[in-house]
């Protein structure tokens, strides 16, 4: 097309744009002047696309099924039980229940259950507590005696969907006087108690119980003769335990035997302690003993002294004492602990004969390894007893050797049992093997 430009051309050519621009030019302003007039038209197009495309995503009201009832409820548990514990202290309470039938492992709809309380029947239930699947029974102790409760458990579904049983009770909690899960204790006890009785009454009687000879009681005599021999004193330590330790009991029955014998021989005995009721104690023990060997003149009661409680300071003193009075007998009898082998050490360098008793598993190796004479563990109860001739003392200690006797018995049934029961696979075995097991067990 040609330039509109130059009069020619002007009348030839440019007419036609003249007349378009002259009809595209009304056409946009027609437009604008119908969006300015109506504003509202483009959103009101949009907002008409939203509703109707939500319109057919939504399944409308009728469509919206909440979820719980979308999955069914799981059947609820039956046979709910709920009664006083027995054999118990009280307050406590036993709610038992057969399980859902919906209760199997990962395929089943059971998720566990609820146990729910209330003292009214038809009063607010509150939830106890929460249990898993598979379980048939709980033990409510939150509750109070003498108040009557009622009970339903329920069933957890998918979707925390409940399903109740019924309501049970009223059940009360109370104390039992009596622990039948304790009667195998008590039967234990009484023939132990029956055989002391007896074995003290024979004593008592004048029949000659036997006791088994231990090398570290028949060589108390020994030492205090060699003291005695060498003109030297005798040192005896009742451990540094105070009155209320069995073993410092033990240690001062030893006492009196020794200070009898002290007391025969007149040889000087001394008794340095690290309790103070130790030293009442001590004192009385070896005054009884003088005075029964006829020589109560010879006794001192500066042969028994505190020194202290702590224990170092208290073992630097006993050894401060072997060094310079340099005895020839020491008797380490009682409850020790780290200063066992300083004591007993000390007096090996002196050269002293040394007899030591403890039930201090952890000080046995020490004092086995630096003394002449050891009483382990139960020896130096069995010590106390034989060197005093207490007919009381001895008493126990047979009627306590039938109840090692009889546990010892049963042990070894009880492993040959369960041995043959494990090989054979037998179920009389096995369950003989089962009864043996709860005679025994403590049932705390």
């Amino acid at each position: 097309m040609a330039p509109c430009s130059g009069k020619r051309n002007r009348k030839r050519n440019c007419r036609p744009r003249v007349l378009r621009l002259a009809l595209v030019f009304p056409l946009a302003f027609l437009t604008i002047a119908f969006i300015l007039v109506r504003p509202g038209s483009l959103v009101f197009a949009s907002a008409t696309a939203t509703t109707t495309g939500s319109a057919k995503a939504s399944p409308g009201p009728t469509a919206v099924v909440p979820e719980s009832i979308l999955v069914p409820p799981p059947a609820p548990p039956t046979s709910v039980e709920a009664f006083d514990s027995p054999s118990d202290q009280g307050g406590m309470m036993t709610i038992h229940w057969t399980k859902s039938v919906d209760d199997i492992p990962i395929t089943g709809r059971v998720r566990g259950y609820v146990i729910a309380r209330s003292e009214a029947p038809d009063g607010k239930f509150e939830p106890v507590s929460t249990v898993a699947l598979q379980i048939e029974e709980y033990l409510d102790t939150s509750v109070q005696d003498q108040v009557p409760y009622y009970y339903k458990v329920a069933a957890i579904g998918d979707g925390e969907v409940l399903s109740f049983s019924g309501v049970v009770g009223p059940a009360v909690s109370k104390q039992q006087w009596f622990s039948t899960r304790k009667a195998n204790l008590l039967v234990i006890s009484l023939i132990i108690a029956v055989a002391i009785l007896l074995y003290v009454y024979q004593a008592k009687a004048g029949k000659k119980l036997y006791i088994r000879r231990i090398a570290g009681i028949e060589a108390v005599e020994e030492a205090v003769g060699r003291a005695t021999e060498m003109g030297k004193p005798i040192l005896f330590i009742p451990g540094i335990q105070d009155m209320d330790n069995v073993q410092t009991v033990a240690g001062l029955s030893i006492l009196a035997s020794v200070g009898k014998l002290a007391a025969q021989y007149e040889t000087k005995l001394d008794v340095p302690v690290s309790r103070s009721l130790v030293m009442s104690t001590a004192r009385e023990t070896l005054k009884q003993a003088y005075l029964s060997v006829g020589r109560p003149d010879l006794y001192n009661d500066d042969s028994v002294y505190y020194i202290t409680d702590e224990q170092f300071g208290y073992v630097a003193a006993v050894d401060g004492i072997m060094v310079r009075e340099k005895p020839a007998a020491c008797f380490y009898m009682g409850a020790f602990f780290a200063e066992s082998l300083i004591l007993a050490e000390t007096g090996n360098s002196i050269g002293a004969i040394q007899i030591a008793g403890t039930a201090m598993p952890t000080q046995l190796p020490f004092f086995v390894a630096a003394c002449d004479y050891t009483l382990i563990g139960e020896e130096l109860f069995a010590a106390s007893a034989y060197l005093s001739k207490d007919e009381r003392m001895i008493g126990s200690l047979k009627g306590q050797d039938v109840g090692k006797g009889i546990a010892m018995f049963f042990i070894i049934l009880g492993t040959l049992v369960a041995t043959v029961g494990a090989l054979t696979e037998n179920g009389t075995v096995v369950g003989i093997s089962d009864w043996l097991k709860n005679l025994f067990s403590l049932n705390f």
